[in-house]
């Protein structure tokens, strides 16, 4: 029988050996119980997800809890909430069971040559450029690999990356927390323009000011964004308000199309548009932003070992990029 709930409350065992209670505590129905709570924030729905019975589920908690010594879970009523302790263990628990998915994808790449699946986060940059061209060069020498690519913020994807849904990403490490636990490899910054369609009445100005740009159509990345930020601190900086009409995206493909087909305006990195700039679809406007990004970089997890199909992507990113400089 499960001791008493009220024991769970007792201070954390902090000098309990982690290998003593991985082995005789943690149970892999536990792990995919933690990421289920943390995703549904119900028992009942975690358990059905789990392919558990509610009691059942509600054991292994308890069982869970009383081996650390701390509460994973605040219980509500209407469902759960995860703890700080909850917390860290969901992430880590998402980090393991991804892990022996890896596993048994490499072992499966091994019985039959290399091939598998590589996820790989990118920022808009070098999801135009750079990945695709690597991609390219994977395929010719590894046709079976296959490549999923996630375009985000590096926020997101880094996120993703902790927590083993990704195996590499072409971004940024914006916090320290982060930067502990993975590697970085820079490769670029972005400097940006402001961007318009080809034949833009601003585009005619010789000496144009943000202020003129106020009330101008503006197509921003989401909230939160480095980008989006920097914009904003560059117009709190002048005494200017915020543009009132936008639209926020981050789909290169919607941006294009909101630009050539109307007057709305667009802060972009200089490269990503030079294409279009040269094919006279759109033209840089005349006005200096001054917004550099930080180096982005090639990012992976500290003591992670990639399957071969996402070494191989690794290193063909590395040799374009080499390539590119």
């Amino acid at each position: 029988m499960s001791p008493p709930y009220t024991e769970v409350m007792s201070e954390p065992r902090l000098h309990q050996p982690s290998d003593r209670f991985v082995r005789s505590h943690l149970k892999t129905r536990q792990l995919v119980l933690l990421v289920e709570l943390g995703r549904h924030g119900s028992i009942l729905h975690a358990a059905q997800a789990a392919h558990l019975t509610q009691p059942a589920a509600s054991k292994l908690l308890a069982d869970l809890e009383h081996a650390l010594g701390v509460q994973l879970f605040e219980r509500l009523p209407r469902g759960v909430a995860p703890t700080l302790y909850g917390e860290v263990m969901i992430r880590r628990a998402g980090a393991a069971l991804a892990e022996m998915d890896a596993a048994h994808q490499e072992v499966m790449e091994l019985q039959s040559g290399l091939s598998g699946r590589v996820a790989v986060g990118a920022v808009m940059t070098p999801s135009t450029g750079l990945l695709p061209e690597a991609v390219k060069r994977l395929k010719q020498s590894y046709p079976r690999v296959h490549v999923s690519i996630t375009v985000d913020t590096s926020k997101l994807m880094i996120q993703h990356l902790r927590a083993g849904e990704l195996d590499l990403v072409i971004g940024r490490i914006l916090d320290t927390e982060s930067a502990a636990v993975l590697n970085f490899e820079p490769l670029s910054d972005e400097p940006h323009s402001l961007v318009a369609r080809a034949g833009h009445p601003l585009a005619k100005h010789e000496h144009l000011q943000l202020a003129e740009l106020v009330n101008q159509g503006w197509i921003l990345p989401p909230s939160g964004s480095i980008l989006r930020d920097r914009l904003t601190a560059i117009f709190l900086s002048l005494g200017l308000d915020q543009p009132a009409e936008i639209v926020e995206t981050l789909a290169l493909p919607v941006i294009t199309k909101l630009l050539t087909g109307g007057d709305m305006v667009c802060a972009l990195p200089t490269e990503l548009v030079q294409p279009y700039v040269d094919a006279k679809l759109l033209t840089i406007l005349p006005i200096e932003l001054g917004i550099r990004m930080d180096l982005y970089g090639i990012v992976t997890r500290k003591n992670h070992q990639l399957s071969p199909g996402a070494l191989a992507m690794l290193q063909t990113l590395r040799d374009v990029a080499g390539g590119r400089r």
